[in-house]
């Protein structure tokens, strides 16, 4: 096995298993932990290179990355998205590569009003008495609480990541 197809096949199983942590993590806790992007970042740093992507690619991926975290801080700003949600979105738009990012982010906002109407739905219900004891499900339930949106990233992210020069390499 060559070290790119090495290198790509190790990023690939991180990145699925750091997205999916995310998205579970979120929807549990409403936080993603800054761990997990640095974590996210180091691998993409060590592996890209090894994976065969070019210096002008991972230039161009990383300033648009940069500017979905620009974007992605305003919305924090104005109180639309969670600082977590804002730098899971940049950095998996730094994954992806630039020629994803519209489409991620297309599918990230529709899985998103999905899941926003799917709560709204589920904070009108009246708990069933075993949910009581479950604390995340009383703060899922809690009107006053937003939404995981880390959810609708890490499902918009595992969307398109088949799509992607990471599995280019493997196939």
């Amino acid at each position: 096995m060559s070290i790119s197809v090495t290198a790509a096949l190790v990023a690939s199983f991180s990145f699925v298993f750091a997205v999916v942590w995310a998205g579970i993590v979120d929807l549990l806790t409403f936080k993603i932990r800054n761990e997990l992007v640095l974590f996210l970042i180091g691998v993409y740093a060590a592996l890209a290179p090894l994976a065969g992507w070019t210096l002008a690619e991972i230039g161009i991926n990383a300033a648009v990355a940069g500017c979905a975290l620009a974007l992605s801080l305003i919305c924090f700003g104005l109180g639309w998205i969670g600082g977590g949600d804002a730098k899971l979105a940049s950095i998996v738009v730094l994954w992806l590569g630039a020629e994803h990012t519209t489409a991620y982010l297309a599918y990230a906002a529709l899985i998103g009003g999905v899941l926003s109407l799917a709560l709204l739905q589920f904070r009108l219900m009246v708990l069933p008495a075993f949910c009581l004891r479950t604390p995340w499900i009383i703060h899922l339930h809690d009107r006053g609480t937003g939404v995981p949106y880390g959810v609708p990233l890490a499902v918009a992210a595992l969307v398109i990541f088949p799509d992607t020069l990471w599995m280019n390499t493997l196939l």
